[in-house]
């Protein structure tokens, strides 16, 4: 064999060895939203109008839960503020885009550039994330200094603040009445980028340096300050990122249903998307994802059980509430039977075993 097609055959290795690697790097991202993305396309293809609806929202609670995820499961620190950061993108959204003939008598507070026209999807999209995710900035340069209990107590207040502060502020929130007329282009296809998208931002923060030095502190933080670690920065970042994505995820509802109001975006909300994120666990990504996943399909069954189903000539349904019965049992069971969730803090792991070219003998 010639020195070229030697060199040539180790080329082809180390190709192949560098896009293995790359592969299973990436792994825990890849094998979460290509099946994701299949189950999107599949439903666009199928052309059900409730399927899809269905499954939008469902991919729409993914983003919520993995925002939720970004501060919560690399910090351990619960926090119960991060719905404050849909509600603000959702509104500066409903701001730019709804109803323009409306908008002079129901939100005269405006500014005069607001009132007089729209703002195009895309720039408004773009402008309430950066909204959500600089007030997630301010709001952490204040209250991440804290730690444990006092910093969830402190997050539950800055939810209780911004939901009075929004349900008051008539001339540009219409109060505790719901701002109607809002474009409705959020479909599967949309949720689904949504999706990878924050999969991908969650993936890059957590193997980050701040990721790392936050997830040290979440394990023994006495060590991780002797380490040299910036409790107070590493802490800052993930609260910005997750106000950031959380903010995505209040556009994409917001443009889903074409309306909002402060109730969407309060404690029932922020308990679920929490008990979605226990349920699968905290401390991995595929575990915030699955366990969305799987108390999305409860609710949704015995929603579909409560409203009545036919069974040949027979209709029967559940008592009203029992959806809420069933998932409050599940998490009971979940929570003592696995501790860390149904997925135990582990992740979704690809191993490849680059093929290998021996270079022949003298």
């Amino acid at each position: 064999m010639s020195a070229y097609q030697d060199n040539r055959l180790y080329d082809e290795s180390d190709s192949r060895s560098f896009v293995a690697s790359i592969l299973a790097g990436w792994s825990p991202v890849l094998l979460l939203a290509i099946p994701l993305v299949v189950l999107a396309a599949a439903v666009e293809y199928a052309g059900n109008a409730t399927l899809g609806s269905i499954v939008t929202l469902a991919l729409i609670r993914i983003v919520t839960v993995v925002g939720i995820y970004i501060f919560v499961g690399n910090s351990g620190i619960v926090s119960f503020g991060q719905i404050a950061f849909m509600a603000i993108a959702a509104y500066a959204s409903a701001w730019q885009t709804c109803c323009e003939a409306l908008k002079p008598m129901t939100m005269p507070g405006l500014p005069d550039f607001l009132l007089a026209g729209s703002v195009p999807l895309w720039l408004s999209g773009l402008t309430s994330v950066a909204l959500a995710a600089a007030v997630a900035f301010v709001v952490g340069l204040i209250l991440m200094r804290l730690s444990g209990l006092a910093a969830s107590i402190s997050t539950l207040a800055v939810l209780f603040i911004f939901n009075t502060v929004y349900s008051n502020w008539d001339s540009v929130t219409m109060g505790s009445a719901s701002i109607v007329g809002l474009p409705e282009y959020v479909n599967v296809p949309v949720a689904a980028a949504g999706v990878v998208f924050a999969l991908v931002i969650a993936f890059v923060h957590q193997r980050s340096r701040w990721g790392l030095m936050l997830r040290a502190s979440r394990e023994d933080e006495v060590a991780a300050r002797a380490a040299g670690v910036s409790l107070y920065v590493s802490r800052l970042v993930a609260f910005t990122v997750s106000g950031a994505v959380m903010g995505m995820a209040g556009v994409l509802q917001a443009h889903f249903l074409g309306s909002i109001s402060t109730d969407s975006f309060f404690l029932d909300l922020t308990f679920i998307t929490l008990a979605m994120l226990i349920v699968g666990g905290t401390r991995s990504l595929a575990g915030a994802v699955v366990g969305t996943l799987v108390v999305q399909a409860i609710t949704e069954v015995f929603r579909q059980l409560e409203s009545g189903v036919s069974i040949g000539h027979a209709q029967i349904a559940l008592p009203s509430g029992m959806q809420e019965l069933v998932l409050a049992v599940a998490m009971l069971l979940i929570l003592i039977f696995r501790r860390d969730g149904l997925l135990g803090g582990r992740e979704l792991l690809l191993r490849l075993r680059p093929r290998t070219t021996r270079a022949p003998g003298p």
